[in-house]
């Protein structure tokens, strides 16, 4: 198993954060079958202010390559994604396109 944790802002409007958070309470199933389908375990979002943080446990051969390509072919998911663009805003430093940007651990208690 592997983990991966990213961020990404939201815009900074607390009825949009709001609005966000409700869709991710009720998420829409086929969304649901695309994450685990695509070889992710697990996955939690936190929030402060307006900064996100995804802990994402995935199998060994997960890829992120593999998951744009099957997210590319699947209208529901790019309705979710074309839908969260209105709440999402990239990190000032992210690459053109870019959403979710991967961190770099830095500290492992155990490790």
């Amino acid at each position: 198993m592997k983990r991966y944790c990213l961020a990404l802002d939201l815009v900074d409007d607390e009825k949009l954060i709001a609005e966000y958070e409700a869709y991710h309470e009720n998420g829409w199933p086929e969304i649901k079958s695309s994450i685990t389908g695509s070889g992710i375990l697990d996955m939690e979002i936190y929030r402060v202010s307006n900064r996100l943080f995804m802990i994402m446990e995935t199998e060994d051969d997960f890829s992120f390559e593999n998951k744009a390509i099957m997210d590319a072919s699947n209208p529901k998911v790019q309705e979710w994604e074309t839908l969260m663009w209105n709440y999402q805003q990239a990190l000032p430093f992210a690459k053109p396109g870019e959403k979710w940007v991967l961190m770099k651990k830095i500290f492992e208690l155990n490790g």
